[in-house]
């Protein structure tokens, strides 16, 4: 899953919501720089990335890529996950997409200092250009997905990614619905997960 995603399985805290959007830029071990809820958050992160890449309407989303795409067909799936999600946002949350992305931005600018230096590098964008709450549309997917294409630039093979909005445009209907079957049982994944593994 991508960032809003993430954000959104997150509990509703600030710590929680840094730790689950975390889980992109910390890899490895985890030591004791940060604290247990961002660390809970992060496991929870990448939990979901696990379940996610096994899961079977993720797996049929890949498939519905040109086979020159597939390398990288999980980044491209994932955005288009976001988008549907910030699309049906109110079919799962009572709270404003926009009041929410809000919420984000300022729970990052105010912990800073504790994030890592390639998201802290990143947040003046994603504020100001307001990455999470502009997922609703189709060209902001194109946006990232070409911001990721020159980013990986050194891989030849990633040069596909750049259209990717293709198929998704071409497949738009059974994307759709994969999102639609997956999503409530990733939510219902993560609750349990939560219980089994975090409750007091």
């Amino acid at each position: 899953m991508n960032y809003l995603a993430h954000l959104y399985l997150a509990e509703d805290s600030d710590e929680s919501l840094i730790g689950n959007l975390l889980g992109d830029f910390v890899k490895g071990r985890l030591g004791e720089e940060y604290s247990p809820e961002i660390v809970k958050g992060i496991k929870t992160h990448r939990k979901i990335d696990a379940y996610t890449d096994a899961n079977h309407n993720f797996l049929a989303c890949k498939k519905l890529l040109r086979p020159d795409r597939r390398r990288f067909a999980g980044i491209i799936v994932d955005l288009s996950f976001d988008h549907f999600l910030a699309k049906n946002w109110s079919q799962y949350s009572n709270i404003e997409l926009s009041e929410f992305t809000d919420r984000v931005y300022s729970v990052l600018l105010n912990h800073e200092q504790i994030l890592p230096q390639k998201l802290r590098d990143r947040l003046p964008y994603m504020v100001k250009d307001d990455w999470l709450g502009s997922y609703k549309n189709l060209d902001t997917i194109e946006l990232a997905l070409n911001a990721i294409s020159k980013r990986l630039n050194r891989f030849e093979k990633a040069k596909p990614i750049k259209d990717g909005l293709d198929d998704i445009k071409k497949n738009y209907q059974e994307f759709e619905q994969n999102f639609n079957e997956f999503f409530p049982e990733l939510i219902t994944f993560v609750e349990d997960y939560r219980k089994t593994n975090f409750s007091q």
